[in-house]
């Protein structure tokens, strides 16, 4: 009997040894991650870090441990909510999209990416093939991001099927806690051993470009210690190596050949005559095809890239007469605004994706990628030409979503260019539009028809194909973008029509 006390009390003593020497490590890291945070922002280093796992597991608690000794002003938390499909408006990548951080900054993802694309897929929102789509864009996200610099952490708490069942019957039970309890969760419960098998495939197929953690989520302050350990080495590597750029590489699209721009002919015109009935009548059909596209939540992407002068906005408001205000947009894209500087290049334009049924122009792209930031030294030759991949990979993710992506490179040659430059200048009311920078990119023509010329090249894909539209007439040119977008437009309808939606 003595024996047995003895025993039990080396025990407890034990445990008790052990868990002080916890508490001592966790402390430790908390200071250590604390140390970090000045580093990060001295050296611009944004961390994403993605907490997954089991409802009930404690995804939330063990964020609040991870970032309760740090600075509020270093970090933010993200808990994007699972929206049935047809109460989407976005792409699915949007909501995880939107939200990376800024450099210097860290971003927790109370739940992201996996459960939502194993939820819809399990819940049959979605079919296998569009799931499998998913995967792939997940893999294409983690990467992009990895080679723009971020740090990535990717955490699943793991608990048991009696452990998870425990705790959902106890928060059921309690008046405080039973809000968080969904049908989701409880369905969980019910097919555990199909979602572990999911989460486990899913795990494997997006573990290559950032590696999954698995923690135990029934050792809660063990997960917490090994949850700081892996982010605090993480960013001791990253601070130690420097910011990450990843290497071009080549993934085979389905390209369209595209001439190069000195053998566009450049001569077709339209008469006034003809110029305002086909307006008229074109415009007419376009409005009555947006009502079409917004009851059947069709988004529409118009890009708008070209010469300076050549003529973008003129064809830009020959679009938007006809439609209604309420479903169409211009977002006109300058200069790169500090806080978009500050995450990747694509992020400015995620956040400005129209919702499904509106129809959105974008006034220059990001194609600025690959010209005028290639051109003038604003990102790294392996930046930009890694870029030709991503934008595809990007483009296709819209697409997927039942985008249509409609690409206008507005051509002119160079002496149509400069007679419209003098008539600005010698135009009060028109000056404006003439700038410093117009002038000087003037002068690097050779080197931007270059840059162009392999930007339609790399970039014209059968999903998202470039139309060069002759503009040395303008009105010609708006005729044509105008037929262009109405016969896209009339095709996706018809699509829709064919397939029941």
């Amino acid at each position: 009997m003595k024996k047995e006390k003895k025993s039990k009390a080396m025990e407890n003593s034990e445990e008790k040894k052990n868990k002080d020497e916890l508490k001592c490590e966790i402390r430790a890291l908390r200071e250590r991650l604390l140390a970090q945070q000045q580093k990060l922002m001295e050296k611009k280093l944004p961390v994403i870090v993605l907490v997954e796992g089991w409802a009930a597991a404690g995804k939330g608690s063990l964020i609040g441990e991870v970032i309760r000794e740090i600075d509020p002003r270093f970090y933010n938390v993200t808990s994007p909510a699972v929206l049935p499909e047809k109460d989407e408006r976005y792409p699915f990548l949007y909501p995880y999209a939107t939200a990376i951080p800024e450099n210097g900054k860290i971003m927790f993802y109370n739940s992201g990416w996996m459960e939502g694309a194993v939820h819809k897929y399990l819940r049959r929102d979605i079919t296998k093939k569009e799931y499998r789509a998913r995967v792939s864009e997940v893999c294409e996200f983690e990467r992009q991001l990895r080679d723009g610099g971020y740090l990535m952490l990717k955490l699943f708490l793991d608990i048991g099927e009696k452990e998870q069942g425990e705790r959902l019957r106890r928060q059921k039970k309690n008046y405080e806690t039973e809000w968080r309890v969904t049908e989701d969760d409880l369905w969980q419960h019910r097919e555990y051993e199909l979602f572990k098998e999911t989460y486990k495939d899913f795990m494997a197929e997006t573990g290559e470009s950032v590696p999954w953690h698995v923690l135990n989520g029934e050792k809660r302050k063990k997960a917490v210690r090994d949850a700081l350990r892996l982010l605090v080495e993480l960013i001791d590597r990253g601070l130690e190596e420097g910011r990450y750029v990843g290497k071009p590489f080549k993934e085979k699209f389905p390209l369209i050949d595209m001439p190069k721009l000195s053998d566009v002919d450049l001569s077709p015109t339209v008469s006034d005559e003809e110029y305002d009935e086909e307006l008229k009548k074109l415009q007419k059909r376009l409005g009555e095809l947006h009502n079409l596209v917004y009851r059947r939540k069709i988004p529409v992407i118009l890009c708008y890239e070209g010469w300076d002068a050549a003529g973008k906005g003129g064809n830009i408001r020959r679009i938007a007469r006809p439609l209604d205000p309420r479903g169409f947009d211009v977002k006109p894209i300058a200069s790169p605004e500090p806080h978009e500087l500050n995450r990747q290049y694509l992020w400015r334009f995620w956040i400005r994706l129209p919702r499904s049924g509106h129809i959105c122009s974008f006034d220059r792209t990001w194609y600025g990628r690959v010209m005028v930031e290639r051109l003038e030294g604003f990102c790294s030759e392996d930046d930009w030409k890694r870029a030709y991949n991503e934008i595809n990979e990007f483009e296709r993710q819209l697409t997927d979503w039942g985008a249509v992506v409609l690409k206008f490179w507005i051509h002119i040659d160079q002496d149509t260019q400069l007679a419209r430059f003098n008539d600005r200048q010698n135009t009060p009311e028109k000056q404006w539009k003439l700038t410093e920078e117009d002038w000087r990119n003037r002068e690097k023509w050779p080197q931007y028809e270059t840059a162009v010329d392999e930007m339609l090249q790399k970039t014209s894909t059968e999903n998202a194909p470039w139309h060069i539209i002759e503009s040395n007439d303008k009105k010609y040119a708006r005729i044509k973008t105008l037929r262009l977008t109405i016969d896209a437009l009339e095709k996706a309808c018809e699509k829709h029509i064919a397939r029941g939606l």
